[in-house]
């Protein structure tokens, strides 16, 4: 169940702006298609590769602000993309495998990194709340769901919100027409890549940056803020790799998943921390399975409410928000910067195209270092 909720989350949450991303290039329905089916494959196959083979949840997301990032271009061919989405991967995979990126986030205090996730998140959680007075009962009783779940059957309070919140909107009738006019499935369509250096460097590169800044920076702090220990050089370079194999195909751009991440590493997902890796392994599972079934799947999801959805999500992380907040305001040294990491990171501020999670983990180990020094 925890698996199902971060696909249900990770796709209506965001597929929207894949789908922008493809139309700013003047992709066809079957090119569209063709990334939906790169990413859900590239997402499920990773995912359950590396949960399985460390015995740890590693869940692999497909880049958020990466997506945006395509949408805003503009007289880029698919060509010319896919040759920057190479570009990218390759860039990823240098990053990953020479330790670099490792040996960045072994710099990072573990209040920066707390403080980091808990903003991630209570940009989520904020969500919920303002799209409450759009369906005031329908959250309602969603939260009712949760608070006597977390009393009666802590482990299948998530599972008990979404069940009755389906149940809610079928009855509020804010479940919206199915669209299943795409077809069942989706087939892969090879984009041979051109070489525009402009494109590489002003598509290619952004894209690198904003994927690494605002969407593995997080997932790390997820990680070890879930008592996660994986060896993060393979697992980076890897997505590098994948993103290679699956550009032609419109996979654009492979990343640790943060905000999802945090629901299978949850104890939600399972009181044991040594069996929260199914949960991984569950989500690469209906990845692949949306991936397989294109957008008809996203059809189903886009018929859900976005209350829901949120609602869902927010209550989803509510215990990893609050796990955050705690170790960053642990010790009364270290307090002002991760207060200050959490303002920014909440504050959603983008800055040179780079996201808020950059900027937030700037300026509080900016902090923490004057306050040590």
């Amino acid at each position: 169940m925890a698996g199902f909720v971060v696909v249900l989350v990770g796709f209506t949450s965001s597929v929207a702006l894949v789908f922008q991303a493809a139309q700013a290039l003047q992709a066809t329905p079957a090119q569209t298609a063709s990334w939906l089916l790169a990413l859900g494959v590239g997402m499920g196959a990773t995912s359950m590769l590396w949960s399985w083979q460390y015995r740890q949840p590693v869940l692999i997301a497909w880049s958020t602000p990466g997506a945006a990032l395509i949408a805003a271009s503009q007289g880029v061919s698919m060509a010319e993309a896919t040759g920057a989405f190479l570009f990218c991967g390759l860039l990823i995979a240098v990053c990953g495998y020479s330790g670099l990126f490792t040996r960045l986030m072994d710099r990072i205090p573990a209040a920066i990194a707390a403080a980091l996730l808990a903003g991630v998140l209570a940009r989520f959680g904020l969500n919920a709340v303002l799209a409450a007075p759009q369906a005031p009962l329908l959250v309602g009783a969603m939260l009712v769901a949760y608070l006597l779940g977390r009393r009666a059957f802590p482990r299948w309070a998530v599972p008990a919100v979404l069940g009755v919140g389906l149940l809610a909107a079928l009855g509020l009738g804010l479940v919206g027409p199915l669209q299943l006019e795409s077809g069942l499935g989706a087939t892969p369509v090879y984009t041979a890549p051109a070489w525009n250096p402009a494109v590489l460097l002003g598509l290619g590169l952004p894209l690198f940056i904003v994927t690494m800044a605002s969407q593995n920076l997080p997932g790390v702090a997820a990680m070890r803020a879930g008592g996660v220990d994986v060896p993060l050089s393979p697992v980076i370079g890897g997505t590098g790799v994948a993103t290679l194999l699956l550009a032609p195909f419109g996979g654009y751009a492979l990343n640790l998943s943060a905000i999802t991440a945090a629901i299978v590493m949850s104890p939600e997902a399972h009181e044991d921390p040594g069996r929260r890796w199914i949960a991984a392994v569950a989500a690469g599972l209906f990845y692949l399975l949306v991936g397989l079934l294109g957008a008809a799947v996203v059809g189903l999801f886009a018929a859900l409410p976005q209350a829901l959805v949120l609602g869902v999500a927010a209550l989803a992380l509510l215990g990893t928000i609050g796990n955050g907040l705690a170790g960053a305001l642990q010790k009364e040294a270290e307090r002002d910067a991760a207060v200050l990491t959490f303002l920014v990171c909440l504050s959603g501020v983008t800055v040179a195209g780079i996201g808020s999670a950059f900027w937030a983990a700037l300026a509080g180990s900016a902090a923490y270092l004057l306050r040590r020094s």
